[in-house]
C-alpha cells in the first residue's frame, strides 16, 4: 500500500475472504525493515491467515450484529424507551437514538473483550511465525523498529493495555516470542 503519502506510520495486516484474500504491506513499512524482517512479518500475518481470525471475527461480528437488531427491534415494540426516558412527542427516531447511545456505552463495557480476543489473534499468530520461520529473533527485531517508528508505548498501564489495547505490548509480545525459543 502506498502509504508514504499520507502517514509515516509503518503497518501490515491481512483482510479478506475467499478468493480475495490479501497480505497487506505499508510501502513505509518495506523501506524500514530488512528482508529477513519482512518475511517474519509476512509470515506473522500468514499466521492470521491460517488461523482463520478474519474470517472467525467477521462470523462473530455478524452474529453480534443479528443479535444487537434483534434486541432493538425488540426494545422498540415493547415501548421500553418511552417508559424509561419520556420525551413529549417522541417517535421512532427517538427511540434510536436513546438506544444508540446507550448501546455505545455497553459497547464501551465490552471493548476489552474485544481487545482480548484479538490480543489473543497476536500471540496465536506470532506463535505461528516462530513455528514458520524457526526462531522470532527476526519478528523481535521487526516489532523493536516498529514500536520505535510507531511511537510505541513500551510500558503502558497494565490496565490501560487491557482496555484499549488490541495487540499485547510490544515487551510482552518479545518475551513471548523468547519463551517459545526457550530464552528469557
Amino acid at each position: 500500500m502506498d502509504a508514504s503519502k499520507r502517514t509515516l506510520h509503518t503497518n501490515a495486516y491481512f483482510t479478506g475472504i475467499g478468493r480475495n484474500k490479501r497480505i497487506v504491506f505499508y510501502d513505509t513499512l518495506l523501506q524500514k525493515l530488512d528482508d529477513d524482517e519482512i518475511l517474519s512479518v509476512l509470515a506473522h500475518e500468514a499466521g492470521h491467515w491460517k488461523k482463520g481470525h478474519f474470517i472467525k471475527r467477521l462470523a462473530g461480528m455478524t452474529a453480534l450484529s443479528l443479535g444487537i437488531f434483534a434486541l432493538v427491534f425488540a426494545v422498540v415494540k415493547w415501548g421500553i424507551v418511552r417508559v424509561l426516558f419520556p420525551v413529549s412527542g417522541a417517535g421512532i427516531l427517538t427511540d434510536l437514538i436513546v438506544i444508540g447511545f446507550c448501546g455505545s456505552l455497553l459497547g464501551f463495557l465490552f471493548a476489552p473483550l474485544s481487545n482480548r480476543l484479538s490480543r489473543r489473534d497476536e500471540r496465536q499468530a506470532d506463535s505461528y511465525a516462530h513455528t514458520l520461520i524457526g526462531s522470532g529473533d527476526k519478528l523481535i527485531s521487526s516489532l523493536v523498529k516498529l514500536s520505535a517508528d510507531n511511537l510505541s508505548a513500551l510500558h503502558p498501564h497494565p490496565l490501560y493495555a487491557k482496555f484499549y489495547y488490541s495487540h499485547p505490548p510490544v515487551l510482552e509480545r518479545i518475551a513471548y516470542l523468547r519463551s517459545l525459543s526457550g530464552r528469557k
